[in-house]
């Protein structure tokens, strides 16, 4: 347990906080002022199925942490992360080697928009990504230059990150979103401009006196007209506290990690 401690602060760097996560099994590091990870990442790592040995790519992975549970959760075959800002990939290597994850997960610097030049067409199974949520006409861009990347369109539309979803991904492979409620009909459109059809969605609630706030979307290339729409995800109770059925995602993805394949 000690060397362990002293493993993980020798990992951390000045400004960085060591989290855990999903009890306690998965630790992962944080900028204590800069980009950190939110619930819609640990929902989108929830709705993510994958197949015994099959491939992941994350676009824009940021700090990783989508990558490490799945890590966990499946038996995955390739996985792979690309970012874009050189301190989130330094950040997030040095996470995976505190989870003992070399063997399986590799992240990458890299532009999502300049994916050809890191990657062979149709590379992966199942590519995920999570992207930034607001053009750049929309909104205060944030003086930290990590959450703006993160959050406005700077280095990336979803058209660039769906553009390049359909370069790597198998055909017949799975393309996984998540992305604001109010950008819905625009996500859908631009999918289906890309050949990679909505398959799975589900609307996620604040609470279930609000309107839809994310949605969530598996889309699969070629894939054939045909819209499977989930019951919605409420995340807080109205006096607050979370939902079962959130406290019931997060027994199951800590339960997941209970594991190593």
């Amino acid at each position: 347990m000690l060397e362990d401690m002293v493993r993980q602060d020798n990992l951390r760097r000045e400004g960085e906080t060591i989290d855990a996560l999903l009890g306690g099994r998965l630790k992962i590091l944080q900028k204590e002022r800069g980009y950190r990870f939110s619930v819609d990442s640990l929902l989108l790592a929830h709705f993510v199925q994958l197949t015994t040995g099959g491939s992941v790519i994350d676009l824009g992975t940021g700090s990783g942490v989508i990558l490490l549970i799945l890590s966990h959760r499946f038996k995955c075959g390739r996985m792979v992360g690309v970012e874009i800002q050189e301190e989130l990939v330094d950040m997030a290597g040095r996470s995976v080697k505190m989870n003992g994850l070399e063997d399986k997960v590799e992240v990458l610097l890299g532009d999502v928009r300049e994916i050809k030049s890191l990657f062979a067409p149709q590379s992966f199974d199942v590519v995920i990504f999570n992207p930034p949520y607001r053009r750049l006409s929309s909104g205060r861009i944030n003086p930290d230059q990590e959450k703006a990347v993160a959050r406005h369109e700077i280095k990336g539309t979803m058209g660039d990150f769906l553009l390049s979803a359909r370069y790597i991904v198998k055909e017949t492979g799975c393309v996984y979103i998540i992305y604001p409620a109010v950008r819905l009909t625009e996500l859908l459109f631009r999918m289906r401009e890309n050949d990679i059809e909505p398959k799975r969605l589900r609307m996620v609630h604040s609470s279930r006196s609000s309107e839809g706030e994310f949605i969530q979307v598996q889309g699969k290339r070629g894939g054939g007209e045909e819209l499977k729409v989930l019951p919605p995800l409420f995340i807080y109770e109205e006096k607050g506290g979370y939902t079962e059925e959130m406290e019931s995602i997060f027994r199951e993805l800590s339960d997941s990690l209970s594991f190593s394949s």
